[in-house]
């Protein structure tokens, strides 16, 4: 094959790659707080230790989600 047409394949799969794990991260940390908000509503006493476990939780989101982008961005930088 073509040496141009392998690295725009490449480019093609690292963009989209990333792409995907940043729509996942924005799904992934908004279903945490749809949890979040429905849990406080039942119990309105826990909303610090729910609150807490939230943002470690989309924290956790959120470093998969980079570390996906960053090996995305790399596959069409290499």
């Amino acid at each position: 094959m073509d040496l141009f047409l392998l690295e725009g394949i490449a480019n093609l799969g690292g963009a989209i790659g990333a792409g995907l794990a940043a729509i996942g991260a924005g799904v992934g940390i908004g279903q945490i707080g749809k949890g979040a908000v429905e849990a406080i509503s039942r119990q309105p006493e826990a909303a610090n230790d729910i609150r807490s476990n939230m943002i470690l939780a989309a924290a956790l989101v959120e470093g998969a989600a980079l570390f996906a982008i960053i090996v995305g961005f790399l596959a069409m930088v290499l």
